[in-house]
Order: structure tokens, then C-alpha cells, then sequence
């Protein structure tokens, strides 16, 4: 599989891949820009292509039979909202249960073009004691580049400036919903 993953991604499409996957087993990944559903395709092929286990959270509803294997099989992780409003205490208590749990998320939230990133990937780092890997789905160089490890320092601002140039210029699949830094 991760052949034909490789196969596709440099020979096929013709990207590129910077950086490297860090030797680590637990951390929050942030990928950024989201402008487009290809972007979880390319997240699946990138995920084959670098070998390592890359996961991502879900309503406990998506689990259940007739799919619930598949969103498993995915690397999906269910949580339990009816028992608990604080997503970022549920989803840290994962990272506690698991030996490896490399968790995906986008601080856009959504395809729209934002002007703000959600926290919530800040905090569930902090909480659960684990770094953030910053990941660009780059269309506009077909390129993905893979950033070192950050420990949240707790200067949430400082330490956003920091993220978010790690992404100047990145272009999505949809350029005009791409991310761009606040002024």
C-alpha cells in the first residue's frame, strides 16, 4: 500500500514532501489550509507515503454499526459528548489511553475561508502534555511540508504567530478560502 500511495503522490500527482515525520508517538497534528474535501484524500495518501498512524476524532454516533469499522479502520477515535461539554478534557484523556495517538485536526474548522484559527488544538495539546507538528497541504507549490515538533509554551499568542508563519504563502485547493495571517 505504501508503494502504491508513494507511486501516486511523487509520480502520479508530481508532489513534493519537506520535512520529516518525527520520531514520536504522541502528538497534535495541525493541517493547514482546509479549503477542499481533497484535502482528506491527500491526507490519506500523505499518511500511506510517510508510513506513520495518523488520527483524527468523531462524534461516538459515527462508530456504531453499519460504519463503524470503517471510521475505526481509518484511525478514527470516537468521543462521548452526552457525558461531557469538555471536548478538550475527552479527547486529552485519548492521548492517556493510547500507547500512539497522532491526532489531526484543522484550527480552520471548516472550508470557509476564516480570519481566526480555533484553540481548541492548543489546548488539547497543553492538557495532554504532547507537541503540535504543523503539516501545509501546499497546492499551489503540490507540495507538503512537515514542520518539527512545538511544546505549547502557554503564550498562546507568541506561540500562534509562530504556527501561523510556518504557513505564509501556503495555497489551498481553493486558493481564495486559503488561510491567510492576521495583520
Amino acid at each position: 500500500m505504501r508503494f502504491l500511495a508513494r507511486l501516486v503522490y511523487f509520480k502520479l500527482w508530481g508532489w513534493k514532501l519537506t520535512g520529516s515525520f518525527p520520531d514520536i508517538k504522541k502528538c497534535v497534528v495541525i493541517v493547514v489550509p482546509h479549503t477542499s474535501w481533497w484535502d482528506f484524500v491527500l491526507g490519506l495518501v500523505v499518511r500511506k507515503v510517510i508510513g506513520e498512524e495518523i488520527h483524527y476524532v468523531g462524534k461516538a454516533s459515527l462508530f456504531k454499526p453499519p460504519f463503524g469499522w470503517f471510521f475505526r479502520w481509518m484511525g478514527g477515535a470516537p468521543i462521548d459528548r452526552s457525558r461531557s461539554s469538555d471536548s478538550v478534557r475527552l479527547i486529552a484523556s485519548i492521548f492517556e489511553e493510547r500507547d500512539t495517538f497522532r491526532l489531526a485536526l484543522s484550527p480552520e474548522g471548516t472550508r470557509k475561508k476564516v480570519a481566526e484559527w480555533r484553540t481548541g488544538f492548543y489546548y488539547i495539546a497543553r492538557t495532554a502534555g504532547v507537541p503540535i507538528i504543523l503539516v501545509a497541504f501546499d497546492f499551489g507549490k503540490k507540495q507538503v511540508r512537515i514542520s518539527k515538533p512545538y511544546t505549547p509554551t502557554g503564550d498562546k499568542e507568541a506561540d500562534f504567530r509562530e504556527y501561523q508563519a510556518f504557513y505564509n504563502g501556503v495555497v489551498g485547493k481553493v486558493p481564495e478560502r486559503s488561510f491567510s495571517i492576521p495583520e
